[in-house]
This record gives C-alpha cells, structure tokens and sequence, in this order.
C-alpha cells in the first residue's frame, strides 16, 4: 500500500494547499505548504509569502506537504524558519512535516531532519507528526506539552525508539510509531518496544499505535499481558502482519478492560479468529485481509 491521498484534516480543521503565488483561503482552516517537485522558491520562500497573507500569530496548527525534490533534500528551510520566526507563533500547537504522497516522493524516500532545535524552540507544541524517517535525526528530549506524537515510516530506526525511551513526555496521550520493514530501515526487535513503553509511564496513554510492524504478533502477545492495556482507549495494530497467533494473545487478555477500539486493519488472521475477535466488547477493526505469499507476510507500507 502507497499513501496515496492527502490529509483531509490535521487536529480537527480542514487542510488547504497554499503554494507559491497562491491566495490565502481564510477562515478556519490549516494551511499546507505544498510545492511541486521542480518548484523554483526555496522553503523560507515559500514560507514567508504564507505569513505576508496570515498573521503568524494565528497560525495554531501548520502541515507541511510535499517539497521541492524531497528525495534529496530535508524540510531544513522550514524548520529554520519556524525556528527563527518561533516569537512569532506562540499560538502553534500542531505540526505536521511531511504530508505528502507516493507521487510526489515514496515514503521510504523522504528526507528528513534534526527535530531536537525546533522541540526547543517550540515548548507549546501539542502535536508533532512526521512522514519519513530517512535522516530523521532525534535525541532524548523533555518537552512538558505534547500530548501527539506520531512518526510514519516505511522503517523506523531503533536508535530514534530510544530516544524517545530516554524522553521524558508527561503530557504524551497519543504515540503513534511505524515500525516498518527491515528492507527500508527497521531494526528494533520486541526488547526495543518494550524498553519504550516502560520508560514512557503507558498507563497515561489513551492511544497506543504500533502500526506497520513486521513483528505485530509478538507486539500483540506482549500487550495483551500488560495490566495498563486496559487504561487505553485504542490500540493499533494496523498495517502490519498480525496473524492467529497475535489474535489468540489478545482474545484470551484479562487486560482489555474499558478499551474501546483495536485496530488490525491489514492482517493474517483466520476467519476462526477473525469471529472470536468480533465477539470481543469493543470495536475490533478487521479491514483488508491479507493472504501469506509463499508463507512470508509484508507489513503494508514499506518503500
């Protein structure tokens, strides 16, 4: 599966493309900064016409899309921007960096950036996700407000799992991770997740997505011997290659408690297990069931 579509929405509002030349739509709305492949403005550029027509200060939550030739070349023209404008934006709340689909660059191919700078600059941020995780560059960090953090990949690096292990997020109530293949930049093992979530108090979280994972039946089996599991609201493991072992492991969990909602959308489970999970007191999402190629399984979002 290719991301193929844009974000409709981005913390509630609508998403609007503003690009060079363009005018500004107004109203309630979050605008996505959005540039062809061969587009002649740099970000800054394209940054600083925006906020001739928007106040910076209005701006509470900002989507970053495609950029000219992201294969090559991160989003560092907008993060040093924001950066430096940060005085500027004291009502941003949310971002999102990298809302762009397979026709304007693969997401395994997407460069990306140090976060570390603009987490410094903006300690009201509530909301960051990121697309790409090629030189996606994080260390450890505190940061008192964010609540969401998601990170789409087609291959997450361990060594950005432990950052965020040696993080300390006391606000964070959606985690969002794609695991992806080993293929495109997966390393972790179920040690890595584990190390994560102890370190991360799990028992704050309302959501919990471990999405795209090539070891989703480990994961599940794990989870559903965690007493906190049943402090979450939703629990996802869509995307990735989750089968009748992981679906055993979450049935026959005395840990479901008040949750409302799991997700294994794109999975390997049998219609024997697919009927116990649908008897479960929640809403269990079973979409897009997927047949063993030759006994091998493929997390849906790689390259």
């Amino acid at each position: 599966m290719a991301i193929g579509e844009y974000s409709q929405f981005y913390r509630g509002k609508r998403i609007v493309n503003f690009s060079k030349g363009g005018q500004a739509e107004g109203g309630d709305v979050v605008y996505r900064l959005h540039q062809d492949y061969d587009s002649e403005e740099s970000q800054g550029e394209l940054f600083a016409e925006l906020l001739t027509q928007v106040p910076a200060d209005s701006i509470q939550a900002l989507v970053i899309g495609p950029w000219s030739e992201a294969h090559d070349e991160g989003p560092t023209g907008y993060l040093d921007a924001l950066i430096e404008r940060r005085a500027e934006f004291g009502a941003l709340k949310g971002l999102f960096v990298g809302d762009m689909t397979y026709e304007d660059c693969e997401i395994s191919w997407i460069i990306q950036a140090a976060y570390n700078p603009l987490l410094a600059a903006y300690p009201q941020l509530e909301s960051l996700r990121i697309r790409g995780s090629s030189n996606l560059e994080l260390q450890a960090f505190d940061h008192a407000q964010l609540q969401e953090l998601a990170i789409e990949c087609g291959g997450l690096p361990s060594k950005i799992v432990d950052a965020l292990a040696g993080s300390k997020l006391p606000a964070l109530r959606h985690l969002e991770l794609w695991l992806g293949s080993d293929d495109y930049g997966f390393d972790g093992n179920l040690d890595t997740y584990q190390r994560l979530l102890a370190s991360l108090q799990p028992g704050q979280l309302r959501y919990l997505g471990l999405r795209n994972a090539s070891i989703a039946d480990e994961l599940a089996v794990w989870l559903a011997q965690q007493p906190w599991l049943a402090t979450l609201q939703t629990l996802d493991l869509s995307l990735g290659t989750i089968g009748d072992v992981g679906a055993q492991a979450l049935c026959e969990s005395p840990h479901l408690g008040s949750i409302e909602r799991i997700d294994l959308s794109h999975h390997y489970i049998s219609p024997e297990w697919q009927a116990k999970l649908a008897a479960l007191p929640c809403t269990v999402v079973l979409e897009e069931h997927e047949e063993e190629d030759d006994g091998e399984r493929y997390v849906a979002v790689a390259e």
